[in-house]
């Protein structure tokens, strides 16, 4: 049990390290790294995670059947509502939900793979999906990171909690996808355009005004979504992932004596 609790900070963290070199290179780097082999990368990563939480019984059948559902609906979701209102999307709120419930690892598997799923729905599939895949798993482990303290009955305090953690990863998840725009459409642009070999406080300053100037407001219609949606139907949805984890953790604490 040491192990399992040991293993699952070194498990995200190997992971977030590999999606933190995607986002950093524009500040440290002159050239963007091949879009296939970053995504090649970001699969991998994620299919480690998904099989080293298979093999220490983190991710057991029926945890795997939520996942499942959850990317399968989270996919409906985008074909029916692409966009939302302003940068507001309606699959954050089902990844928030699972974070929260499950743990910062299932919350990360929930968000990466819905997001795939969902790309591979809408026909989303470019260079800009390993972007989206390791932002939209941060989304989810951030609510799993949160909820690592909530109360074994959800309460008011847990939906307040969320739908701030909402708010935060609304404004998080467009400020690290900003990092593929600010680099592919305004290279060079004046003032605030990605310049290569830049030092990195320049390029973070001018990636700071980019953010400001392009993208403030519409990630604000996301905060705010995340936020209505956790505190409109985030309690019923707590309570019933809630259940279904209580049923899930039976465990055997000795072997039978022969």
């Amino acid at each position: 049990m040491m192990l399992k609790k040991a293993s699952g900070p070194l498990k995200l963290g190997a992971v977030s390290l590999g999606g933190l070199a995607l986002f950093l290179w524009p500040f440290f780097g002159g050239s963007a790294p091949p879009a296939a082999a970053s995504l090649s990368i970001v699969l991998g990563m994620i299919a480690v995670l998904a099989f080293v939480e298979v093999a220490t019984r983190q991710l057991d059948s029926r945890r795997f059947a939520i996942l499942a559902a959850i990317a399968a609906v989270d996919a409906a979701l985008r074909l029916v509502v692409v966009i939302g209102i302003g940068g507001w999307s309606p699959i954050f709120f089902l990844i928030l939900v699972a974070g929260y419930t499950y743990g910062p690892s299932f919350g990360f598997l929930t968000g990466a793979t819905a997001l795939l799923a969902s790309a591979v729905a809408t026909g989303g599939i470019g260079p800009w999906l390993p972007y989206e895949a390791i932002a939209c798993g941060w989304v989810g482990m951030a609510a799993g990171v949160a909820g690592l303290r909530r109360r074994s009955v959800p309460g008011r305090r847990d939906v307040l909690l969320l739908a701030g953690v909402g708010v935060i990863t609304g404004f998080l998840y467009g400020a690290l996808l900003d990092v593929w725009d600010w680099t592919t459409f305004y290279r060079g642009t004046p003032d605030f355009g990605f310049v290569p070999g830049l030092s990195p406080l320049v390029a973070a300053a001018r990636f700071g005004k980019f953010y400001l100037t392009t993208s403030l407001l519409w990630d604000s219609f996301r905060a705010a979504g995340n936020a209505v949606a956790v505190l409109a139907i985030g309690a019923p949805v707590i309570a019933a992932l809630s259940r279904l984890r209580s049923r899930f953790n039976v465990e055997v604490l000795a072997d039978p004596v022969a």
